[in-house]
């Protein structure tokens, strides 16, 4: 009953059951893409709230109980979370809310296993190294891609979250291993000094890219990977005090105005949709 004939076509209630369960991926592609468009904008919002998410972790943590401040922190993250998972399509304000939970969450929890738990920035690394390496290894063998512009499902979604929250743990250990830990039998580089580095070692996969032909998900991850030491080298070099090679402004007001700019590039990006992965979904849908 319901199968069509050329003498009976299918009852007009039962259309909805023949919807593919999966449509084609170039509509889903369009209609559902969870995360911007890779442009200029993007890489400097990923800066400022990785500087942000160093700067006010570091303030909370020394203003109020640490406890709370990581419960605090904890609980943003899943907030933020929850409302970037409920989102049908990319909206700026959510997503960029989630990026900057992650990354304040993600500095005190590399900071606990430090100070806590007294796991050295070495060590630290090498474990967020290897859970990156973990969350790579198991997004590729599930879904045979890790490129950004295939977000359109919930596990590709979640995969993609692990992988960000595993680069802002390891961004942060290596940013205060270079900037504080003596590796070469010298004194250690310093903020400006870790800062710079990782200026130069960020500028190198887009050079790889556009000269010498780098893979593209590649460059981008490594590229990412990076945002979040040179970043955090910056805030602490702006906040921290003269005594530990840092400018003294104070976490406090380097927070805030971080905070004033990504409100002003994230509102102008919600308003003028400049990185809504529109575009190429239109064209999926043409094929």
């Amino acid at each position: 009953m319901g199968v069509p004939t050329p003498d009976k076509p299918l009852d007009p209630t039962l259309r909805m059951r023949a919807i593919p369960a999966r449509p084609a991926p170039g509509f889903l592609r369009y209609v559902a893409v969870k995360v911007p468009e890779v442009t200029i904008l993007f890489w400097i919002v990923k800066l400022l709230t990785t500087a942000m998410g160093e700067s006010t972790s570091d303030y909370l943590v020394y203003h109020m109980d640490p406890y709370v401040a990581v419960g605090l922190g904890a609980l943003g993250l899943v907030v933020a979370l929850v409302l970037q998972f409920g989102a049908r399509r990319y909206i700026a304000w959510v997503y960029w809310l989630a990026v900057l939970m992650v990354a304040i969450f993600g500095t005190m929890a590399a900071d606990v296993l430090h100070i806590v738990l007294k796991v050295s920035y070495l060590h630290s690394s090498m474990f967020f190294a290897s859970a990156l390496v973990v969350v790579f290894v198991a997004w590729y063998a599930a879904e045979k891609t890790l490129s950004i512009h295939s977000i359109y499902t919930p596990r590709r979604e979640l995969f993609y979250w692990a992988t960000v929250m595993a680069t802002f743990a390891l961004g942060t250990a290596l940013g205060d291993l270079m900037a504080t830990t003596d590796l070469l039998g010298s004194s250690s580089l310093g903020y400006l000094g870790a800062g710079i580095l990782f200026a130069i070692l960020f500028a190198i996969p887009g050079l790889a890219y556009w000269l010498l032909g780098l893979n593209e998900i590649v460059a981008f991850w490594w590229a990412y990977v990076l945002t979040r030491p040179l970043g955090a080298s910056f805030a602490d070099w702006f906040g921290k005090p003269r005594s530990i090679t840092g400018l003294g402004f104070g976490d406090g007001y380097v927070s805030l105005a971080l905070g004033i700019l990504i409100v002003g590039f994230v509102g102008y990006l919600a308003i003028t949709r400049k990185d809504v992965q529109q575009a190429s979904g239109a064209a999926s849908m043409r094929k």
